[in-house]
């Protein structure tokens, strides 16, 4: 099994951190990072409306970066993928994000990564 590692930044200091097994198998590298990539969204959301319940207003999308270029290609593209049909439809909320404008997909590659950290055993 793969393991999830994200961090959120707010004003240059981290606010949120996750390392955690995935609960399923992945059979490839991308879809192990659209897992992760769904729990990172999730964060982002629930952070956004953490903000917005304390009197912050967050303008424009939260950007969260993604080393795994297949990945995004999938967040970003609806269109069924033969491939990624097994795929549990509850990941495919980020694609909803990604639609609305409150999540925007950048790719960094991995050693400029900081939260590849969090997926690596010490």
């Amino acid at each position: 099994r793969s393991t999830t590692g994200y961090v959120f930044f707010l004003n240059g200091s981290a606010i949120s951190w996750k390392s955690k097994r995935q609960p399923t198998v992945a059979t490839s590298s991308t879809e192990a990072e659209y897992m992760a990539l769904y729990n990172a969204t999730q964060e982002a959301v629930w952070l956004r409306q953490l903000l917005l319940d304390v009197g912050c207003e967050c303008v424009g999308a939260t950007t969260i970066f993604q080393d795994n270029q297949g990945c995004i290609a999938l967040a970003k593209n609806p269109a069924y993928h033969s491939r990624t049909k097994h795929i549990d439809l509850k990941y495919h909320f980020l694609r909803e994000k990604v639609e609305d404008k409150v999540i925007v997909l950048e790719y960094k590659p991995t050693d400029e990564m900081i939260a590849d950290g969090f997926t690596k055993a010490l």
